[in-house]
């Protein structure tokens, strides 16, 4: 007897056994240092081209991450974070979205502005409709494309406008920028106000036209890891890279402004 509770005695130590060791549930995270699981990043869809390619950078350090992306107007964003919708990171495309998710206490510290973008004019290759400013916004006869004003890209072209004491007459307001940008590309409409580096990355399909209003309406993008992110060890490092060197040289070369 006495030798048998000698044996249960060594056994029950510090065996390496299950109880307080790592599971790697499903939730994800950094494990020996890399990181696994899901990064869910909640973007402006302006975003789309330069976030792509960093979410790509971060799964080619990290083979076990997985990084997915929910592109959209950043008003429709904040709505779904607001209403629960599982995300480790938002990035909104101005202050005031980014607000609604901070007032509702769902930042995990406080938001950081990471570039900054203006409004231009994009019509069809060739110009078809010889629009040459924001004043052709009220040219009843054009097929005319702008944001939905909830959305920061309308929100900027209602401000611009202002400053140029234009009326415009849209034919549509589009959910997100990317939406009105695309019926330009499809010629669809004759001119949309979208931001610059969307007219850069849809290359010789349209032509941008700036105008000097622009700057009274510059948008600056803060992106912040969400208080009950899923994954917040990747989601830390995700706006470590959008915040770093390489992250910015990524949005210069897109066209987007450094704050």
């Amino acid at each position: 007897m006495l030798a048998a509770m000698l044996l249960a005695g060594c056994g029950s130590g510090d065996d390496g056994g299950t109880s307080g060791g790592r599971d790697g549930g499903t939730g994800g995270g950094a494990v020996g240092g890399d990181l696994t699981g899901t990064l869910t990043v909640f973007a402006a869809a302006s975003l789309t081209g330069v976030f792509t390619d960093l979410g790509d950078r971060l799964e080619a350090d990290h083979p076990d991450l997985d990084v997915q992306f929910n592109f959209a107007g950043s008003s429709a964003l904040a709505t779904q974070i607001t209403q629960g919708a599982p995300a480790d990171v938002f990035a909104s495309a101005n202050t005031g979205q980014m607000n609604v998710v901070a007032d509702a206490d769902l930042a995990d510290g406080e938001p950081e502005v990471f570039t900054a973008n203006v409004l231009e004019i994009a019509v069809p290759a060739g110009n078809p409709a010889d629009v040459t400013g924001l004043a052709d916004f009220e040219r009843e006869e054009l097929a005319l494309a702008v944001c939905a004003p909830e959305v920061p890209c309308g929100a900027a072209a209602e401000d611009v406008f202002a400053a140029a004491g234009v009326t415009a007459r849209p034919d549509t307001q589009e959910e997100d920028v990317r939406a009105a940008l695309t019926k330009v590309e499809l010629g669809e409409v004759d001119a949309a106000l979208v931001y610059a580096t969307d007219v850069a990355a849809a290359g010789d399909s349209v032509e941008g036209i700036s105008f000097p209003e622009a700057e009274d309406a510059v948008n600056d993008y803060p992106v912040c890891v969400l208080a009950d992110a899923p994954n917040p060890a990747a989601a830390r490092a995700f706006v470590e890279l959008v915040l770093s060197d390489e992250g910015r040289t990524a949005l210069a070369d897109a066209g987007f402004r450094t704050p």
